[in-house]
């Protein structure tokens, strides 16, 4: 301040002395004057220097760092320029920290599994995630700032957001979503800020499935034991009330025996699934002889065969191909070729032909393979035929006494040594199942 003034004194004792100098004492006023309008030129010079600086830094694309230094002014106005210069220093460095801050949110919102979109207090988008576009089919570019009825067009999520209670959510179909192929998604709305929203949704057809999947089960369970339980209760209360012949009684004692087997049948079958769920995975330390492993199969084909051959039975052919052995657990590698054998001659009519073999493929991995001629299998069955009590033919199934487990046997089994199961079959032309084993799990033995 002090040079400030002295400069204005400065600037008037020299107007006074060259208006002295020029007309004496008639010149004295005139050059005080003259000398103030000079100091009042270089302050408004030092001024417009300092204003074009703040404003080339205001019109920068790059706000959030200096760029150049203040100009060098002298007196009050340096000082005015170096005070601007700290302030705009320190609110730049806060507005990095807060650029930085708002960056990382964004990005623990971006790697979010579930989907998040910010909508402005008009229900417009304002941001949202990749998850969020593969749920609903945005465009994280295109669709900002899009009102977001205008892109889901569920009636259920539009009633949702009009009625405006998001004290709970709601389940609508995803994006893509087909009848054979649904997708679900639970949405939920909470409020934020200014009459602003938070979007949420996650992707819960696994949920869906596994939940419709285990009324299914509870279902299919109740009714296949519920019908074998019928059976024999009437039988039981039959025999207990009317005198019967013994022709009658032994024909009655022998469907209540093929009931009981049945029933117990489906309890093994539940119990080997809730074992395979429940136990660890199986080591490759254990080695199952593939010979002998056919040639057990076999003799369990041929006795079921014969069970259930009215006239004449299957034509039986066993391939054990080269000596070899499979890493795992024997009971379970026997148990899943047993399901595909016994489902083979349950469902291949008398006569019929049932090829099973052990082949070393080219790369090094098994395969065990069970083909029949049987009345094959529609396309649209195939990719369900794993499921528990999935049945193409409900009443052969239950003719033959099968329970709709022993594919989901074999699946599990397979997914627990690392095998792929391979399914083809064509109606009227047979069915082919195949257990390919890794390379890893398969080892040659020596001809002695």
């Amino acid at each position: 301040m002090i040079s400030r003034w002295l400069g204005l004194a400065v600037c008037a004792a020299a107007g006074s002395a060259l208006g002295w100098w020029v007309a004496a004492r008639e010149g004295l006023a005139w050059g005080v004057l003259l000398g103030l309008a000079v100091w009042q030129l270089l302050q408004g010079l030092h001024a417009r220097r300092l204003v074009r600086w703040l404003r080339a830094e205001q019109s920068r694309e790059t706000p959030s760092v200096l760029a150049t230094l203040p100009p060098v002014l002298p007196g009050v106005w340096g000082d005015i320029a170096e005070r601007v210069h700290r302030l705009l220093k320190n609110q730049h460095r806060h507005g990095q920290e807060s650029q930085a801050r708002l960056d990382e949110i964004l990005a623990a919102m971006q790697a979010s599994p579930n989907g998040v979109v910010l909508l402005d207090a008009q229900g417009r988008i304002e941001w949202c995630n990749q998850t969020a576009a593969q749920h609903f089919g945005f465009d994280a570019e295109r669709d900002l700032l899009q009102h977001v009825a205008n892109l889901v067009r569920e009636p259920a999520f539009n009633a949702y957001m009009a009625l405006g209670n998001f004290s709970y959510e709601v389940v609508i179909a995803g994006k893509g979503s087909t009848p054979a192929r649904p997708v679900k998604l639970s949405v939920q709305v909470h409020g934020y800020g200014r009459d602003r929203k938070l979007m949420l949704s996650r992707d819960i057809t696994a949920v869906e499935l596994a939940e419709a999947m285990r009324r299914d089960f509870v279902a299919n369970v109740s009714h296949e034991i519920r019908t074998p339980l019928t059976v024999v209760s009437g039988f039981i209360e039959t025999l207990q009330t009317l005198p019967l012949k013994k022709p009658e009684q032994e024909r009655y004692l022998a469907l209540m025996a093929q009931q009981s087997r049945r029933m117990q049948t489906l309890v093994e079958d539940l119990l080997t699934l809730s074992r395979l769920e429940g136990s660890p995975l199986p080591g490759a330390g254990d080695w199952t002889p593939t010979r002998g492993l056919l040639a057990q199969c076999e003799q369990e084909a041929r006795a079921l065969s014969s069970l259930l051959a009215k006239q004449q039975g299957h034509q039986l052919v066993f391939e054990p191909g080269p000596a070899c052995e499979i890493g795992g657990s024997h009971s379970e590698i026997c148990s899943a070729l047993s399901n595909l054998v016994s489902n083979a001659v349950r469902y291949t009519p008398e006569g019929g032909l049932i090829q099973v073999s052990w082949t070393l493929l080219a790369d090094g991995r098994g395969e065990l393979r069970v083909k029949d001629s049987g009345p094959g299998i529609a396309p649209e069955h195939l990719p369900r035929l794993t499921e528990r009590f999935y049945r193409v033919d409900r009443s052969r199934s239950r003719e033959t006494g099968g329970t709709g487990l022993g594919l989901a046997i074999v699946k599990h089994v397979a997914q627990r040594h690392g095998a792929e199961l391979q399914v083809q079959s064509q109606l009227g032309q047979g069915s082919c199942f195949a257990l390919v084993f890794s390379a890893s799990r398969v080892r040659v033995l020596q001809a002695d």
